[in-house]
């Protein structure tokens, strides 16, 4: 009996290792992906922003998306983030504001959510009352599983493209301490449908 019980541990722990391993890895290919394909719009995540500026990691999620936007991949930027209290400009102002500065003519703010989860329905609401069906998601490398899962499911037709430039992609170290939240992120995402977080911390 006690042997057998042993045997059911090692494998719970076993399988346990191998879904844990086996995010992980799908974290890190489809942060190594670039899906360019034309969509209707490209989807820019939101990150902190400081009264209109936005922070280093929203920055060169920005900076991706006005590439994009420039290689013609799609003829409208939607960015995304709500505010916290006290703040005058939402995230997704913040970035829009930015982009139109730089020469991006057709920007959509969707200033909603404090989440992925809920900023990707706030998208979603918008995408359906446009017509629109495709999504290129803009975000950090290791963020990019999770949220194409998330538009997925909230009935975005979703593709990838991250940034290579931030502080999330700094150091090795700092990849593999993101991968390894990103990993716990996903797992409470599949487990319980919601999020857990939104990706790295301003900077």
């Amino acid at each position: 009996m006690l042997r057998l019980l042993l045997r059911l541990v090692s494998a719970v722990v076993v399988l346990g290792l191998l879904v844990v391993g086996g995010t992980a890895a799908g974290i890190w290919w489809t942060a190594r992906g670039d899906d360019r394909t034309t969509t209707d719009a490209i989807v820019v995540l939101g990150a902190s922003q400081f009264d209109g500026r936005p922070s280093s990691v929203l920055e060169a999620r920005l900076e991706h998306a006005r590439a994009l936007y420039e290689q013609g991949v799609a003829p409208v930027v939607v960015t995304v983030g709500g505010s916290r209290e006290g703040d005058r400009f939402t995230e997704a102002q913040a970035g829009a504001d930015y982009l139109q500065a730089r020469g991006v003519e057709d920007v959509v703010a969707v200033g909603e959510g404090r989440n992925t989860l809920a900023s990707l329905e706030a998208v979603a609401r918008v995408f359906e009352e446009r017509g629109w069906d495709t999504a290129t998601v803009v975000t950090d490398p290791w963020h990019s599983l999770r949220s194409r899962t998330m538009a997925r499911d909230v009935g975005l037709e979703a593709r990838t493209s991250p940034t290579r430039a931030g502080p999330s992609v700094r150091t090795r170290e700092t990849q593999v301490r993101y991968i390894l939240r990103e990993t716990g992120a996903y797992l409470y995402y599949r487990v319980l449908g919601d999020s857990a977080g939104s990706g790295p911390p301003a900077v």
